[in-house]
């Protein structure tokens, strides 16, 4: 028996729906692949279409893309945490975004096609994505938010309140791309000067 996969079920499904019973949780494991995923390696390359939606079970693994010749991050996740890339896997579409290990990982891929069979048989299943699908909106609206209606210093603030294993485990130039700002900026903020 795989302990880390039930332990990475329990954990991502309980940042959405504490609820499920163990039956969902059940099902949702035995539909699950496992994947070992080396330090540097695409998860998901630019142009790929997304069928899956990713559990972390051990590591780190950033969301980003490229814009205007340079990379930026979109998106942090580890252990516990659930990644999509929403528009690639609902419409079935290539994307831009990639998936990048920024360590040695393991990751358990969803099938996207096996999730949806799933909600047709199970609301808890169902009610699962959904919040899924709640959640990753949220996220999207506080970041866009603090993108707008912070400073710096304030949206470093906020990551390291509410996500301190990225401050601590992620390179700092993949932290000032996810932040809007230079490596330079994320010093001075660091430092305290801004």
């Amino acid at each position: 028996m795989d302990t880390l996969l039930k332990e990475t079920v329990d954990v991502a499904v309980n940042s959405r729906y504490a609820g499920m019973a163990p039956e969902g949780r059940r099902q949702i494991e035995e539909i699950l692949v496992r994947k070992e995923v080396e330090k540097g390696e695409l998860l998901l390359k630019e142009g790929q279409t997304s069928h899956n939606i990713v559990f972390v079970g051990k590591g780190m693994l950033r969301q980003f893309y490229y814009k205007n010749g340079k990379d930026v991050t979109e998106h942090f996740s580890y252990e516990g945490c659930i990644v999509i890339c929403i528009e690639s896997t609902l419409k079935k579409e290539p994307t831009h975004l990639m998936i990048e290990a920024l360590e040695d990982s393991i990751v358990y891929l969803l099938p996207y096609d096996k999730l949806m069979q799933l909600t047709e048989i199970s609301w808890e299943i169902n009610m699962f994505y959904r919040k899924m699908l709640e959640y990753s909106l949220i996220v999207s609206q506080i970041k866009a938010d603090s993108w707008r209606f912070q400073t710096a210093r304030e949206r470093y603030n906020l990551l390291m309140h509410h996500q301190p294993e990225v401050i601590k485990r992620a390179p700092l130039s993949h932290i000032a791309s996810y932040l809007l700002m230079t490596p330079e900026t994320l010093s001075r903020v660091r430092s305290g000067i801004l």
